[in-house]
């Protein structure tokens, strides 16, 4: 694939045809802040290995990241803790919903992997064990990625999932029963909801993911985040896993590790040429972006650029 090919002209043709197909998906209206957001909303930017950069819509406005945010905080953990990480967290697809209680149960209080809910708990709960001051030093690892020094949490967003999350508290509860949360509930949990609000634009987010594309290398900086052994298990973590109960879907359609949260928002990186960052409010019945999914489907078979 040629770097110089027309992106911004295959966006806009894609967002084109999309507009003529009614997205039935539905903002995220069980965390009340995320209630609030213009379901139409449509934003997409992409940045080569060598810092081109393409974009169409609502590129440059900012939204919660969500469960994006999981494997910036995996990245940060693997790289502090190494293989002695798996011992908490498995590293299966989840096939049930993102907070199913079931499945914990059912494995002892083993997540199934980091990037669902009781996961992304577990490695907040490792990284309070090993920071200083865990959601500061996590905000400036994540300052550094994007090379945006003003990124920051959202306290509406932090709050608003603080008063809803009963089901996270139960996942958590039901972990430390199991003795796999060694510190304070609550102070793990007010970490989880920080990491959750926070906010990126789509340029920013793409731009924080370079790293995953250049085998743990930001092709910016040229700072080493990951071992390359570490970044091709973190790209595997995300295209097994990156989606719910619904990577397969993606994997099958789009080709590519990626990552999505209920803000709408959705990362994929294709190893070695880009990472893009696709934001689209509506979600599906499986909490992904429905615009967002159709939008990388059709993308990467435009460009031919799945990784298969």
């Amino acid at each position: 694939m040629n770097y110089k090919m027309d992106y911004n002209n295959i966006f806009f043709k894609i967002n084109t045809s999309l507009n003529k197909i009614k997205d039935h998906g539905k903002v995220a209206s069980y965390i009340p802040e995320l209630n609030n957001i213009d379901p139409n909303k449509f934003g997409v930017h992409l940045t080569t290995l060598n810092n081109e950069h393409y974009s169409i819509g609502d590129s440059n406005e900012k939204f919660s990241i969500q469960s994006i945010a999981k494997v910036l905080a995996l990245t940060l953990a693997y790289k502090m803790k190494g293989e002695k990480l798996w011992k908490r967290i498995d590293v299966e697809p989840s096939g049930t919903s993102f907070n199913s209680l079931v499945q914990l149960e059912y494995n002892h209080g083993i997540p199934r992997n980091p990037l669902i809910n009781a996961g992304a708990i577990v490695i907040c709960d490792i990284l309070i064990s090993n920071l200083e001051n865990p959601k500061k030093d996590f905000l400036e690892f994540i300052r550094e990625l994007s090379g945006n020094k003003t990124l920051n949490f959202s306290s509406k967003t932090a709050e608003s999932e603080k008063i809803t999350g009963f089901t996270n508290m139960a996942l958590v509860n039901l972990m430390k029963s199991f003795n796999n949360i060694k510190n304070d509930i609550d102070v793990v949990m007010d970490f989880y909801f920080n990491l959750c609000s926070i906010e990126m634009t789509c340029k920013e987010l793409s731009r924080t993911f370079l790293f995953l594309t250049n085998d743990g290398i930001d092709p910016i900086t040229n700072n080493k985040i990951l071992s390359e052994s570490k970044s091709k298990r973190i790209n595997a973590i995300m295209l097994l896993c990156g989606f719910y109960d619904e990577a397969g879907e993606f994997a099958f359609k789009v080709g590519l590790p990626g990552k999505s949260g209920v803000g709408g928002g959705i990362v994929a990186i294709h190893p070695n040429k880009y990472s893009i960052a696709v934001w689209s409010p509506r979600l599906n019945k499986k909490g992904n972006s429905q615009k967002g999914m159709n939008f990388l489907e059709k993308f990467t078979t435009k460009t031919q650029s799945s990784i298969f």
